[in-house]
């Protein structure tokens, strides 16, 4: 009798095993959250010392133009350098340098320069120090969590960053008010000490021996693989539809004035609702790990991150405004889970750095250029019917990539492993009954007993006896295959591989394959019936 297992609210929160788990992974998150509350406290304070000296809204969207451009004209170059050099080493050297990036904006603070365009370049380093350090701090994660842990790392980093979208901007405010807003640079620049000692203390991250160099070849080489990859690219303009189309923010103060009276309390609380439900979002991710078909729960999110935009729009009642951003702040952070997911399961080591560089590219880049498209809609029309048909654009846009890439509709996440992410399985050795050959991934001779065959070198094959049928000539080994029955080279073992067959199982001597005992007549017969430039994959 089979008991059934009960229900538990707790399934639903985030699954905190990585940080239980790695204490890498805990290092760098601990030391990565701090140092992003930071951050947003010296974004908070560089868009007021802008709008302070010059008293222009222009000139604070044009801030915002500086920090955009070095991501999208960058960013991918930043991925070929992420995968041909030491991604720790790269990581420690890119803060390391935005630690004296924030350390020259209080250093101006403090003196009291004042000078519009010395904040414009030092916004425009830092923009283009961090699209070199997003791309290569992403690919940390497999490296640090088994396959099946990497969806709920990616939420553990994804309520970090709403944490401190929350809590960084509102402690700026009251520190401003209480010390000047030099004090926002001053703790920036402290805070970046845990970011430092967090990666600092991780294993190295070195590139693929035959890594290329970094440039235009080699990120023309990831854009090319993110084509081939339906998957990949169907991810992307998941993404891409959903934040071109659909990012609301430049709306808020126009809608903010037409519906809910314009008080600075209410737009306020209109921006953070969307961080809230991001929160939320993150904080309830237990599921997600969980999800196998990870390609039709981002389009499931995108849709529903269209829905609670067209909603919005259409809504005059302040409390269900909040609701629904609330609901496509949460939809947006189990989209960005799903892709990052898909990202780093689907690409090979060699290419993560340039795959994860455009991930940035997209995530980072594209919502600036959604919002100025927003606004000027709004302008051209009504910010009610950029809101709303921006929100029903995205979900068209869900239905038409769901019909037209079948194949990220039915993608299903790889199966569950155990081991740590780029680490190689060891065959242990195996106790061996009489005939049966002993288990292990090395060649060496082994001591058997009788009946029992022996572990190592192939010994040079005994001269033909007359009159009896020769084995099949030698031929050359190939590696193998992704799947099916695969005959095994080592005669001697007189086996063939069948990946998944029930015991009793062997390990292939040479390789650790997976083996299973066959008749010797059966497999003569596979030996001899196969072409030499169709050699048997194997060992």
């Amino acid at each position: 009798m089979t008991t059934r297992r009960r229900w538990a609210p707790a399934r639903l929160l985030a699954d905190v095993r990585p940080l239980q788990e790695s204490a890498a992974f805990r290092r760098l998150w601990i030391g990565t959250s701090l140092s992003s509350v930071g951050s947003r406290m010296t974004g908070f304070a560089l868009m007021l010392q802008v709008y302070e000296l010059t008293r222009s809204s222009a000139a604070v969207g044009t801030l915002m133009l500086v920090q955009a451009v070095p991501v999208i004209a960058l960013g991918l170059l930043g991925g070929s350098l992420a995968d041909a050099v030491d991604r720790r080493r790269l990581v420690l050297v890119t803060s390391s340098c935005l630690t004296l990036v924030s350390a020259a904006l209080a250093a101006q603070a403090y003196a009291g320069v004042g000078q519009l365009w010395l904040l414009y370049a030092l916004a425009a380093v830092q923009a283009l120090l961090q699209a070199v350090d997003n791309p290569a701090r992403r690919t940390f994660v497999p490296h640090l969590l088994p396959t099946a842990q990497i969806p709920a790392g990616l939420a553990l980093n994804m309520l970090s960053f709403h944490l401190s979208l929350l809590t960084g901007p509102a402690l700026a405010g009251f520190i401003t008010a209480a010390a000047g807003l030099k004090l926002c640079y001053l703790i920036d620049t402290v805070g970046f000490g845990a970011a430092l000692y967090g990666i600092a203390r991780l294993p190295p991250v070195p590139p693929q021996a035959d890594a290329r160099r970094p440039g235009l070849r080699a990120t023309a080489e990831g854009l090319r693989f993110i084509r081939r990859q339906r998957v990949l690219a169907a991810a992307f303009l998941a993404d891409i539809n959903a934040t071109f189309l659909g990012m609301p923010v430049a709306l808020f103060p126009a809608l903010n004035a037409a519906h809910f009276g314009g008080a600075p309390e209410t737009l306020g609380l209109l921006t953070a609702s969307l961080g809230a439900g991001g929160v939320l979002g993150s904080a309830l991710s237990g599921p997600a790990g969980r999800v196998t078909r990870q390609g039709r729960a981002m389009l499931i999110a995108v849709a529903v991150w269209g829905s609670g935009i067209a909603g919005f729009g259409l809504t005059n009642v302040f409390w269900l405004a909040l609701l629904l951003l609330a609901v496509a702040g949460a939809a947006d952070v189990t989209s960005v889970v799903f892709r990052g997911t898909i990202v780093q399961t689907v690409t090979p080591d060699a290419l993560r750095g340039r795959v994860s560089a455009a991930d940035y590219v997209v995530g980072a880049g594209v919502p600036q250029i959604g919002n100025f498209e927003a606004g000027v809609l709004g302008s051209l029309t009504t910010p009610v019917i950029s809101a709303v048909s921006g929100g029903l654009a995205t979900v068209a846009g869900a239905v038409v990539l769901a019909l037209a890439a079948p194949s990220f509709r039915r993608y299903r996440a790889p199966e569950k492993e155990s081991k740590l992410a780029g680490s190689r399985p060891q065959a242990s050795p195996a106790t061996t009954e009489p005939g049966q050959a002993t288990a292990g991934p090395t060649s060496p001779p082994a001591t058997t007993e009788p009946g029992q065959a022996t572990v190592g070198p192939r010994p040079p094959r005994p001269p033909p006896s007359p009159g009896r049928p020769q084995p099949a000539p030698d031929l050359p080994r190939a590696p193998p295959s992704p799947g099916g029955p695969r005959v095994c080279h080592d005669r001697r073992r007189k086996v063939r591989q069948s990946p998944g067959v029930p015991p009793p199982i062997t390990l292939d001597a040479t390789c650790g394959a997976p083996c299973v005992r066959v008749s010797l007549t059966e497999w003569r017969y596979q030996m001899a019936t196969t072409r030499s430039d169709q050699t048997p994959a194997g060992c």
